[in-house]
């Protein structure tokens, strides 16, 4: 007998198998596959294909790719880090040139005036060589004096006591008050006037509730606190030994030594105290000592 030949690998990835899947308990067959080797290599890796391709889509193609930790963050990352960088040079810059201003203002204030402490535009920045001949942009050069305008301005600006409560007089004598222009602190209904001979030295002044009290003029806060008669009371001195009161608010909305400016607003309208019966402000002027009758300076 003729020897059989040894089957090559190439035939026997090739041979057919039949896969047959029956009923185990009559043996019916339900159905049934054809398969060799190769088909289930080729169909292994037509699958395998498939996945990997769905997969590299899926990081490369969709937000998933923000989950995975690493993947196309360094880039963004970078990139802010560079804005950021720039933004807080130019913050840095901006708060050296208003710490700069502020300090010059003061110097001028408190007449040590000096040299322009301010950086200017024109100051070497990155890159940038600075010559050595040009004098620096604050520095003020050997022999240059003030103009007789700028001394006479600067004794003038000197000479003025912005912060005391005793104010200058004029060369005519004391401005009469009825020629200040009196700023209304609520506008409301008098429900109570002016009355020398029964102590009430003020008006009453019902207003809407929670309404702000604004200074009728310009003037330093003299005291701003609490009392059992007036409740929460704040008292401005003025121009001219002129005081203002207010009487029985809710709240204070400035401190004592604080300046004011007409029309600001310095407290809200209450009912603190003992002397009071509703939500209304107690108002008095007072001129030289001496309590006098707001209607006839002021329209509420």
């Amino acid at each position: 007998m003729e020897e059989k030949k040894k089957p090559t690998f190439w035939s026997k990835i090739r041979n057919r198998y039949r896969l047959v899947v029956m009923n185990d308990d009559t043996f019916e067959e339900q159905f049934s596959f054809k398969l060799t080797p190769l088909n289930i290599v080729v169909l292994t890796g037509l699958v395998s294909i498939i996945m990997i391709t769905l997969t590299v889509s899926l990081v490369a193609f969709t937000p998933l790719r923000a989950y995975i930790p690493g993947y196309g963050t360094e880039v963004n990352t970078r990139k802010d880090l560079v804005n950021l960088t720039l933004k807080l040079d130019s913050l840095q810059n901006e708060l050296t040139l208003s710490s700069a201003a502020m300090e010059n203002i003061k110097n001028i204030m408190s007449g040590n005036v000096g040299g322009d402490s301010t950086p200017h535009s024109n100051s070497p920045q990155r890159g940038e060589s600075k010559h050595p001949s040009s004098p620096p942009s604050g520095e003020i050069r050997e022999g240059v004096k003030p103009s007789k305008e700028d001394s006479a301005f600067r004794t003038q600006v000197e000479s003025q006591d912005k912060y005391s409560l005793a104010f200058s007089e004029n060369k005519k004598g004391k401005e009469s008050i009825s020629n200040f222009f009196f700023f209304t602190p609520v506008k409301g209904m008098v429900t109570s006037s002016f009355n020398l001979s029964q102590e009430h030295y003020g008006v009453d002044i019902a207003a809407k509730e929670n309404e702000p009290i604004k200074a009728t003029l310009d003037g330093t806060v003299l005291f701003a606190g609490w009392t059992s008669e007036t409740g929460y009371t704040i008292e401005i001195q003025h121009s001219n030994n002129l005081v203002s009161a207010y009487k029985h608010c809710s709240v204070l909305m400035k401190k004592a030594g604080q300046y004011i400016k007409a029309g600001e607003a310095i407290a809200v309208i209450g009912n603190s105290g003992e002397q009071t019966t509703g939500p209304h402000l107690h108002f008095e002027l007072w001129y030289n000592g001496k309590a006098i009758d707001p209607q006839e300076y002021i329209v509420f």
